[in-house]
């Protein structure tokens, strides 16, 4: 089970009784206020009902709706707004495994991946080694497993959030007050030779290019953890024990497969609003449509993807980890009005069970470097959820401790 998953996935691992009768009462309250929105609905759309649009945004899409059903328009303050005629743009730190690899560069690319954490949340990864067929195989069967007919899709919907495998949309269907034009594949990927016997058996090739993608996923980010622990002067070596050694023993791992299909009014909505990710490091591949966006300086920046790469962010557990040094960013997704969009994200993190913490060689309040954050798990943070809406980075900002005072003595 994986801790991963900002609220783009990680709500999608809570489960319980409770949370299921909830989830019933907000649907009947959702089905009432569906019908009394019906009439607000152009003519050719009034067929539209609360069943429709739980079926998910493909399904609405592929019925030809030109406008947006109320469910999924954002308040006015949260909407992203039409598209400037000149969209800001950056270009993410870039860091080079090849380079990363070579022992006579290895320190320069620390450097970079250090600044990169710090400054930004994200950054890119290329010359990762990553077959090129792997990474067209893996977007090409996710956008196949999005074009079966819809009967054959639903048979993976289930209220059991916790499945290995799970179709759904939105992000919490259940519970959101408006949801995202997002449909997705949740996969559980740890252990991976035993959860790949429950995954999708259409197409007929996806469990073999899944499983190849996340093998590949895995060992990049064990590479990267090995490269970020060494930036911040923690011992790495597994033979030392330690996070990574932890992370060979076990680990948590999950992608998200998503599809954006075009929206006929994508200023007034998001594909995924805006969220930072609970986990160590997440890998995302992406097609040629644009759409990802992070918060940088203040604003939001689409992030202009390099051709093969992989864009990689901080979670919250590496932000704590590492007392704050490392930035778990906030990010959000975008749509368009006239091309879908798939990409997949991979969430790599500590087991559930494990208590995250403030790495204890970056604590030293002697030196002026006290501990910023409290003790975290699975548990707690599911806690949150149920007593909280989990936007944006509030989950992360609970786990913060108040700076210390200091007091002056005067004789």
């Amino acid at each position: 089970m994986s801790l991963v998953a900002a609220p783009m996935a990680i709500v999608d691992l809570a489960t319980s009784a409770d949370q299921l009768q909830q989830a019933m009462e907000v649907e009947e309250e959702a089905k009432a206020e569906q019908q009394q929105q019906q009439q607000d609905l152009g003519a050719g759309e009034q067929e539209l009902s609360y069943s429709i649009l739980m079926k998910g945004v493909r399904h609405l899409s592929d019925s030809g709706i030109t406008r947006l059903p109320d469910r999924y328009v954002l308040p006015a303050p949260d909407r992203p707004g039409a598209a400037p005629a000149t969209t800001s743009r950056v270009k993410l730190p870039v860091v080079d495994l090849a380079r990363l690899r070579d022992p006579s560069q290895r320190a320069a690319v620390l450097q970079t991946l250090d600044a990169a954490c710090r400054g930004y949340g994200f950054f890119q990864v290329v010359n990762h080694g990553v077959d090129g067929a792997v990474i067209a195989g893996m977007l090409d069967v996710a956008r196949r497993f999005f074009e079966l007919p819809l009967p054959e899709r639903a048979r993976y919907m289930s209220p059991d959030v916790r499945a290995a495998v799970r179709y759904g949309t939105s992000f919490n269907q259940a519970k959101d007050a408006v949801l995202c034009w997002r449909d997705f594949l949740k996969l559980a990927c740890h252990p991976l030779r035993d959860v790949v016997a429950s995954w999708p058996r259409e197409p007929a090739d996806l469990r073999d290019v899944a499983s190849g993608y996340a093998a590949a996923s895995h060992g990049l980010f064990m590479e990267l953890m090995e490269a970020a622990l060494q930036a911040l002067g923690i011992a790495a070596a597994a033979a030392d024990g330690g996070v990574l050694g932890e992370l060979a023993a076990g680990s948590s791992h999950m992608m998200t497969v998503n599809c954006y299909p075009a929206c006929p009014q994508p200023e007034l909505t998001l594909g995924m609003p805006a969220h930072s990710d609970y986990g160590l490091f997440t890998f995302v591949l992406q097609d040629h449509v644009e759409g990802l966006q992070v918060m940088h300086g203040g604003r939001w920046l689409t992030v202009d993807p390099i051709p093969g790469s992989f864009v990689v962010n901080v979670g919250d557990h590496l932000e704590i980890y590492s007392n704050g040094a490392y930035k778990s960013v906030l990010h959000r997704v975008r749509v368009n009005s006239t091309r879908p969009r798939i990409s997949v994200a991979s969430f790599h993190s500590l087991p559930a069970e494990r208590v995250v913490g403030p790495a204890p060689e970056l604590v030293d309040e002697a030196a002026g470097k006290p501990r910023r954050y409290m003790d975290t798990d699975f548990a707690t943070f599911l806690a949150y959820l149920a007593s909280a809406d989990g936007k944006d980075k509030t989950f992360l900002q609970s786990r913060m401790l108040p700076p210390p005072i200091h007091c002056a003595i005067y004789n």
